[in-house]
């Protein structure tokens, strides 16, 4: 690996994994969603026509002119993270790397033709440097996984849906693909904790990480097995009114829910799939291009299909339900969104005529 800087990989032993590829930590939902971005209505066209048309040399200059350029004299320890997880994931050209002044703990991977990692002071004076470890290498996942190019389309477009807001149905079709490209990052944030996983290789960093990002830097005062039953207590919570509000609240944002993020992070680190890649079986990226469109639909669905199964939130229970024909339909929505129980109105029988 050229310039890789593998000099700076902590005394700590950890795993490299040369040649991995990302379908190896992505996401089931990451692909599908992704998959499903790439056949909306229009979205080719204005990906084309966008990728003339993007700043991105005014995104390289604004950072330059306006951040400051993380190298072996500035910010020298983030530089030594940054080669690091590019050292351990095996990317060969090490991304431009800024920081920012902004209070707000956040880090970004955006780029067309090539990815610039971004983040922000409140994130670098949050954490520590297992913590910060975990997020550079979530970063670097970002950019294996080629994730900069549609973040800043993202960012374009929810821009530009700002500026003609009051254009009578002028942003209808924008915010669509605004929409669907906030569905699919979020799916892409699960997979780049995974990376971050595989690069800082210390499962309660990344736990500790999430938390501070939720709840600021007051470990003291937080608990990792807490944190982690607010997610289980958020997925069983409520009736089918509650789903769908979890719906609504979740369309405007472009990460997941912290809590949920912990949740599977925690799930995929005590998983076969995790093991395996660590004991060094894991898809190799000179196999991507020989791989089946068809196999990520297939990985997806039963991706989907064990998630509604296994899923103690309310919708899902039901989606479950009618898939496998148990109760009729009118009876089960009048029951969820009501809170009630599965029986019928007082004084009525069930349909088998049992009361």
């Amino acid at each position: 690996m050229t310039d890789s800087g593998h000099e700076h990989v902590p005394s700590r032993q950890r795993r490299r994994f040369p040649g991995i590829s990302s379908r190896a930590y992505e996401h089931p939902a990451d692909r599908s969603a992704l998959i499903a971005l790439r056949k909306l209505s229009g979205f080719d066209t204005v990906f084309k026509s966008l990728s003339g048309l993007l700043p991105e040399r005014s995104l390289r200059l604004l950072f330059l002119s306006d951040s400051v350029r993380v190298s072996d004299e500035q910010f020298a320890h983030l530089n030594s993270m940054l080669r690091d997880a590019c050292y351990v994931l095996d990317l060969e050209k090490v991304p431009a790397m800024y920081v920012t002044q902004d209070p707000r703990p956040s880090a970004m991977c955006i780029g067309l033709d090539e990815p610039i990692i971004v983040v922000s002071t409140g994130l670098v004076e949050l954490l520590d440097e297992e913590e910060m470890r975990a997020v550079v290498g979530h970063e670097v996942g970002h950019a294996l996984s080629g994730h900069a190019v549609y973040r800043t389309v993202l960012l374009f477009l929810t821009n530009l849906a700002l500026k003609v807001a009051w254009i009578p149905l002028g942003n209808v079709a924008i915010m669509a693909i605004v929409t669907a490209l906030r569905e699919w990052f979020r799916k892409s944030e699960l997979s780049a904790d995974r990376a971050g996983l595989l690069v800082g290789q210390d499962p309660q960093a990344s736990m500790r990480g999430l938390m501070k990002i939720a709840g600021g830097n007051h470990l003291h005062e937080m608990n990792v097995d807490a944190f982690l039953k607010q997610a289980e207590e958020y997925e069983e919570s409520g009736d089918l009114r509650d789903s769908v509000l979890k719906i609504l609240n979740v369309l405007p944002r472009t990460h997941p829910f912290t809590t949920v993020r912990a949740a599977e992070l925690k799930k995929w680190a005590e998983s076969r799939d995790f093991q395996r890649i660590m004991d060094g079986h894991y898809p190799q990226r000179s196999e991507d291009k020989s791989t089946s469109v068809t196999d990520s639909f297939r990985e997806s669905a039963s991706h989907y299909a064990d998630t509604v199964k296994s899923s103690k939130d309310p919708l899902f229970k039901l989606v479950g339900d009618i898939a496998g024909g148990a109760g009729d339909l009118g009876g089960k929505l009048r029951d969820k969104f009501s809170g009630g129980g599965s029986g019928g109105r007082p004084g009525e029988g069930s349909a088998d005529g049992t009361s």
